[in-house]
């Protein structure tokens, strides 16, 4: 097997595992949004340190500790990602996994529109094309929803964020998870104790297979961005891209086929034109990636003549 095939079955094992949280977390109830994100801080912190121990990145690491920039940017990212987290599960165990699958739909095109307002990044007519036909598709799901479609819009805008920040830092993805979740674990497990003291924590007096969900957040949130790790390396972006796809996907067929959440028309009406969006969208980013491809090679085969 070749290494761009492996990368390909890395990256879609990455997207399939994310896209099957929507049957994860619901497992874990009684526990509440912010319980589950207290233990998904605390035991990932774990899990990405000893990785960094066992794949051999500890110098790495201190090099972050001692860049003042690039741990600022940790720290951003951290909270970010935070407030990410505690939406997506509290959208995901409120009835909620379908709008929670139109922000990771709509993440690529949100990403492009903060690229350009704050990395002052050009976008091909195509893409602003995309871009306006997501807007629509937002407009159609506040009047559907009677309300901005928020849960979906914290997700995309947070998500996007945070990947600004990381390509910012310009990290290994281990060293990264361990610094960020090392920054916010004092409030995670001021937060898990206080959850307790009150009465309203579920790490005790719910069975050990509980407590044995709640340690297992660690390896759930470490092993598929070990797996996209292993991914971004061996394929293009533009495939990245595409694969991507595959978690919001499965969100949305758990929702709608799993957990029967509505769907009335108008809602079918916002999801079809943001499919039609990233399909211009993602069309556009294969057409233009071979465009450049064939420039790079005519030079080449001019001068090997």
């Amino acid at each position: 097997m070749n290494e761009q095939r492996r990368g390909v079955m890395f990256g879609a094992a990455a997207y399939i595992m994310w896209g099957a949280f929507p049957l994860y977390f619901p497992l874990l109830e009684p526990a509440g949004a912010w319980e589950i994100l207290g233990h998904r801080i605390l035991w990932s912190l774990v899990v990405a340190g000893a990785l960094v121990l066992i794949v051999g990145r500890r110098e790495q690491l201190a090099a972050i500790l001692r860049n003042r920039r690039t741990l600022g940017l940790l720290t951003a990212a951290a909270a970010v990602i935070s407030i990410n987290w505690v939406t997506y599960i509290w959208g995901v165990n409120n009835g909620r996994i379908v709008e929670t699958s139109l922000g990771y739909f709509t993440n690529p095109l949100v990403t492009m529109l903060m690229g350009v307002i704050i990395l002052r990044e050009r976008m091909r007519k195509l893409q602003w094309v995309a871009l306006g036909i997501a807007f629509a598709a937002v407009v159609v799901l506040t009047i559907d929803y009677g309300r901005l479609p928020w849960v979906a819009l914290v997700l995309a805008f947070s998500f996007g964020t945070y990947g600004l920040l990381k390509k910012s830092a310009g990290v290994g993805p281990f060293e990264s998870l361990a610094v960020e979740t090392a920054v916010t674990a004092p409030f995670a497990l001021a937060l898990i104790v206080a959850l307790q003291a009150t009465g309203n924590g579920t790490l005790s007096g719910h069975g050990a297979l509980h407590v044995f969900l709640l340690i297992s957040l660690g390896v759930a949130t470490v092993v598929p961005l070990a797996c996209f790790g292993a991914a971004a390396i061996r394929v293009p972006m533009v495939t990245i891209g595409l694969l991507q796809y595959l978690a919001p996907i499965l969100q949305f067929a758990v929702g709608v086929f799993i957990a029967h959440e509505g769907m009335p028309p108008g809602r079918w009406v916002g999801f079809a034109i943001v499919w039609v969006a990233l399909v211009i969208f993602s069309a556009e980013a294969v057409h233009h990636r071979r465009k450049v491809l064939r420039a790079q090679v005519a030079p080449l085969s001019s001068t090997g003549a």
